[in-house]
């Protein structure tokens, strides 16, 4: 049978490069709202002759990722891997200059759409499947509010799942990559030297060693 693996967030960064990684074992079902991007993506699995299923779709959607869910069911009735890269990130801000639409969009695609997800994806990994979230080391340093906040709040869900889940599974698993050259730091950080980053398919390598 065919190993199947989620990637939410799939188009760019380390969600990309773990599509990549995956693809020689899996088929990879990846979810991204850049049609463009994940157009690239196949084009890149199939050069190493893997397969993908792409689902152009916003995670903040929970009618989209009802759809994908079941789509997903009446496939392959099962998930092997679900892997979540999705984030929002806000512009960063003074705590007291927070926008409150960036607000409203960090909790929605951090905490609101992950709540979800877990939702809708645990009956797929049933007990031997697994779950990956990746936590960053910079949720409470200045002008990271918005994403800090709604980022810590997502990790809190992973790791309740992971308790709620340590003894009859899926196996939730909390990763913390080393900074890397993507799009979301380049937007926090744009003057930043990217020559001590580490490369997104280094990580992706070590990501799926620790699993």
């Amino acid at each position: 049978m065919t190993k199947t693996a989620l990637i939410t967030g799939a188009s760019r960064g380390l969600g990309a490069a773990l599509a990549e990684a995956l693809a020689t074992t899996h088929h990879i079902i990846a979810v991204g709202r850049t049609t463009g991007a994940l157009e690239e993506l196949d084009d890149r699995i199939q050069a190493k002759g893997g397969a993908a299923t792409l689902a152009p779709m916003d995670v903040t959607s929970a009618d989209a990722m009802a759809v994908l869910c079941r789509g997903i069911h009446d496939r392959w009735g099962s998930l092997d891997m679900w892997l979540h890269c999705a984030i929002h990130a806000a512009p960063l801000a003074p705590a007291d200059h927070i926008d409150a639409k960036d607000m409203a969009k960090s909790v929605a695609g951090n905490v609101t759409a992950t709540s979800t997800l877990i939702t809708y994806v645990a009956p797929l990994l049933g007990q031997s499947g697994q779950a990956v979230f990746f936590d960053d080391p910079r949720l409470d340093q200045k002008f990271f509010g918005a994403y800090g906040a709604t980022k810590a709040a997502q990790i809190a869900l992973a790791r309740a799942w992971a308790a709620e889940t340590a003894n009859i599974g899926p196996k939730v698993s909390i990763l913390t990559p080393a900074p890397m050259p993507t799009a979301t730091r380049a937007r926090f950080f744009p003057g930043e030297s990217r020559d001590g980053l580490s490369d997104i398919h280094t990580q992706a390598a070590a990501v799926l060693a620790q699993l």
